[in-house]
């Protein structure tokens, strides 16, 4: 069993900031890639940042500059830095990781989702 684990969602006003995390835990021998996304009701799931193993990090252009992807592999652990929230952020974030887990015949890898953390921001 893999679970993502997310935290830091809430109720932030306009330009405020909400730090985001989510932690793997489970039973399994790696994690590749970890990321964010965002989705708002009845719209589709959006990408909204993500980071390799290896320290590579990329965020939606619309939140470049206000929103810091970061992760911390000894613990597994990604985290989303939001600062100048606006209401256009408001959405369920959810976590995401490419898991390896030792099988009979090697490593085999697989998508795992978090529930999900709500942010608000109010304008």
């Amino acid at each position: 069993q893999v679970q993502l684990v997310e935290s830091g969602g809430g109720l932030a006003q306009a330009g405020e900031s909400l730090n985001l995390s989510c932690t793997a835990f489970g039973n399994f021998a790696d994690i590749n890639a970890m990321k964010w996304f965002r989705q708002v009701p009845g719209g589709k799931r959006e990408l909204v940042a993500a980071a390799s193993k290896n320290g590579d990090t990329n965020v939606l252009e619309s939140v470049k500059g206000r929103f810091t992807v970061s992760r911390e592999n000894a613990i597994n652990t990604i985290y989303l830095l939001m600062s100048s929230l606006k209401a256009d952020d408001t959405a369920a974030y959810y976590c995401y990781a490419h898991v390896g887990i030792v099988g009979f015949y090697g490593t085999e890898w697989s998508d795992y989702w978090g529930q999900g953390t709500h942010v608000t921001v109010a304008s």
